[in-house]
């Protein structure tokens, strides 16, 4: 991420912060859910050093009263997801951070059935009237131009057509990169996971606003 766009970031976080505490917004707890695969389950570390702890520890900081639930489950393709939504969505979030399709990707599944799945995911959490969170993925180059071309613009193509807030790569500043990931090189370590936390909370507190507006 570069010098000037980690700037603006910064910046958006303080507005909306400010425009959170003087709404009294913050007085209010906000249900958060991660819904996704390893990559947001806490593969490999503790629970003090995942996702969700990570998080949480940032709202308190900004003093947000929010609970984050990891509703995330290792292995778990966009088809797992799916069937396992409703279950999830009984615990009344406000906030649901999805990201799925890493693992339709390593097992080469067609990105329109990928595609397909995480649209009637999408469709399922908003007629809830939950706030989405959609946090896009990449595939290498090793599974072909066309493979990767399709399975990459999937995720901005579905952020589009249902209006969402929308995070591009979760992994950003973080795959690749060594000193970032565990020893399998796929899972991000306890360092990795606060770069995505910082990536991800601005998405975060967007969504909140929105809540905001509507309440």
């Amino acid at each position: 991420m570069n010098c000037s766009l980690k700037k603006s970031i910064k910046n958006l976080v303080c507005l909306l912060l400010i425009v959170l505490s003087s709404s009294g917004f913050a007085d209010q707890q906000m249900k958060i859910i991660l819904f996704g695969d390893s990559l947001m389950a806490g593969y490999g570390l503790t629970q003090n050093e995942n996702l969700a702890t990570t998080l949480k520890a940032k709202f308190e900081q900004d003093k947000q009263n929010v609970a984050i639930i990891n509703a995330s489950v290792s292995g778990n393709t966009s088809s797992n997801g799916l069937a396992r939504i409703d279950w999830s969505l009984e615990d009344k979030p406000n906030v649901v951070v999805l990201c799925l399709g890493a693992n339709d990707m390593l097992r080469g599944i067609n990105p329109q059935h990928t595609k397909e799945n995480l649209s009637a995911l999408i469709t399922t959490i908003k007629q809830s009237g939950v706030v989405v969170v959609f946090a896009g993925m990449r595939a290498p180059i090793s599974m072909g131009e066309e493979y990767q071309s399709q399975f990459d613009q999937l995720y901005p193509d579905l952020a589009k057509e249902h209006d969402l807030i929308f995070m591009p790569f979760l992994l950003e500043d973080v795959a690749l990169e060594e000193k970032h990931l565990q020893r399998d090189y796929k899972h991000p370590n306890a360092l990795g996971v606060e770069i995505i936390a910082d990536n991800l909370y601005p998405y975060l507190l967007e969504s909140v606003a929105i809540l905001q507006e509507t309440h």
